[in-house]
């Protein structure tokens, strides 16, 4: 293994989707890939990524904010491991470098958000020191009322 960490150029963001639907099962994959573009190309948003060569192993967006609570501050999302790669400390070399990667870029914190079941995320995010801090809620806006 060749692992190396770099962030994700905007023109090859959509190298990203296969990763990405892995966890994301519920976008149908052309909303998927609208919402990626419009989120590289119109919000705050990157994309860093893990790589074995040239191949993406790993994939985590970085939202930029600055929060009155806290100052500027970078939110991981949408962290995820291809399985092969999964119980050889890949996460927290990952997240070695995010961390170095965001002090870098001015940031003061990182808070991040994870989905109530995904109790393997629970207990990495422990172990790098994160402390739960606030409940995260969301409400649908479209008519349909559901998450996608």
């Amino acid at each position: 293994m060749n692992i190396t960490f770099n962030t994700i150029d905007s023109k090859d963001i959509l190298d990203i989707l296969p990763l990405l639907s892995i966890i994301n099962t519920k976008t149908p994959p052309d909303i998927l890939k609208k919402r990626v573009l419009e989120m590289v190309n119109y919000q705050n948003y990157e994309c860093v990524a893990a790589f074995d060569n040239e191949k993406i192993i790993g994939i985590c967006g970085l939202w930029y904010s600055t929060r009155h609570y806290i100052g500027k501050s970078v939110e991981p999302d949408h962290v995820i491991i291809s399985e092969a790669y999964r119980g050889k400390g890949l996460g927290k070399l990952f997240f070695n470098w995010i961390y170095e990667y965001t002090k870098g870029k001015g940031c003061e914190a990182i808070e991040l958000n994870t989905y109530t079941a995904n109790t393997k995320s629970h207990k990495f995010y422990y172990n790098e020191d994160f402390n739960i801090y606030a409940f995260h809620f969301l409400k649908v806006l479209r008519e349909d009322k559901k998450f996608y």
